[in-house]
């Protein structure tokens, strides 16, 4: 890693995964479920728009647990083999999930390696905090992300509570040794933004096609994506004051000085 940047008191960067990393929920964790579904022999499809909805439920266990209390599965489960059932159905569509990320299926989204990287060369800790499968995690850390100096990946049921609870937030605060305020998280929902900023970090909300119209109110930078050279350029979509993307691209550099003079 390189020397620790002089330009302010950022000392880390703390990354959700799912639909800031990679774009996983509409095309990987969507389409995931539903082939264990159909091969469990349940009559269920999640659509575009009914899986944005089951995204306010955080954790892909608790998301089943949520649509099987309420909507059901299309056959009856007994509720004494209701738990053993998410559980086998949560490992075969990790097993799937990770299957996708290993194939090429789901590429990083723009400007997340370079920004990275231009943070790892500032002596910037880099850490991913999601409440995704820990498998699912670290097949995208190990394969996506291979490389990157990544100090931890917390993910899955490392904590109780998941988002918008703190938790996670507030045990990677214990990883990296930061104060609140010297932490940049990158997020992309209402729920995570709200984790985030209840732990008292700075947040830069990286909107998708299922956050777009979220409230992302309490992120201090909202942008489409973080950008890259000679590819798809970031779009400032809100900000408490003026951030400059003249070259299209959200750099390392410009951020952390953009959250010391805030």
């Amino acid at each position: 890693m390189g020397e620790a940047s002089d330009v302010s008191g950022i000392r880390a960067f703390l990354f959700d995964q799912d639909g800031v990393i990679v774009d996983t929920e509409r095309d990987g964790h969507r389409v995931a479920f539903n082939r264990t579904f159909a091969e469990f022999g349940f009559p269920v499809e999640w659509g575009v728009e009914e899986y944005h909805e089951l995204l306010q439920v955080g954790g892909g266990k608790e998301r089943m647990k949520h649509y099987l209390a309420t909507r059901g599965f299309g056959v009856d489960v007994a509720p004494d083999t209701a738990p053993d059932l998410i559980q086998r159905l949560h490992v075969r569509k990790t097993d799937i999930f990770v299957e996708l990320i290993e194939s090429g299926a789901l590429p990083l989204r723009p400007g997340v390696r370079r920004i990275m990287s231009e943070a790892a060369a500032l002596g910037v800790t880099l850490g991913i905090c999601t409440t995704s499968n820990e498998r699912a995690a670290q097949a995208i850390a190990g394969h996506l992300l291979a490389g990157i100096p990544l100090a931890f990946v917390l993910a899955g049921d490392v904590v109780k509570a998941k988002k918008p609870d703190p938790a996670i937030y507030l045990l990677a605060l214990e990883r990296c040794g930061c104060q609140p305020d010297q932490c940049v998280v990158f997020e992309d929902s209402h729920i995570g933004a709200v984790a985030a900023t209840a732990a008292g970090m700075h947040v830069v909300a990286t909107t998708n096609q299922y956050t777009q119209d979220e409230d992302l109110s309490m992120a201090e930078l909202v942008v489409d994506c973080l950008g890259d050279a000679g590819g798809p350029p970031a779009r400032v979509q809100r900000s408490v004051r003026h951030f400059d993307l003249s070259d299209g691209c959200v750099h390392a550099r410009e951020l952390i000085e953009w959250f010391s003079t805030s």
